[in-house]
């Protein structure tokens, strides 16, 4: 398997408590899936969730599509493995961009920045 495509974002967890503040449920449902709402609600929701979108703009510069070409941000959910750690699972047009590629992801954040990296790799031959 080899690297396709890497991606990283890095967001202010300020803006994203403003965005829950000004749009409330409307943007955290446009923006966020169920599994990963009730995730976001065991921590502390601006820091969860920034850490989430961060992820989700890693991968979609990973996918060579930003949000653009029928994906949304929807289409790319964060999710986790049994021992806790993130994972992806991609769903629409972001796994049609993905060519049945693998990505991986790694989340951090403290109180004031949320950072994602992901790596596409190519699906084994």
């Amino acid at each position: 398997m080899s690297i396709r495509a890497v991606g990283i974002d890095l967001l202010e967890v300020e803006r994203m408590a403003r965005a829950l503040e000004r749009w409330g449920p409307a943007f955290v449902d446009r923006v966020f899936t169920p599994g990963e709402q009730e995730a976001a609600r065991r921590g502390i929701a601006a820091e969860a969730y920034a850490a989430r979108y961060a992820a989700k703009e890693a991968v979609a510069k990973c996918l060579g599509t930003g949000f653009k070409m029928g994906v949304n941000r929807r289409d790319i959910e964060v999710t986790g493995t049994e021992l806790g750690a993130p994972a992806i699972r991609l769903h629409g047009k972001a796994a049609d961009h993905a060519g049945g590629g693998r990505i991986l992801v790694s989340l951090t954040h403290t109180s004031g920045v949320a950072a994602a990296v992901a790596i596409l790799l190519d699906s084994p031959e």
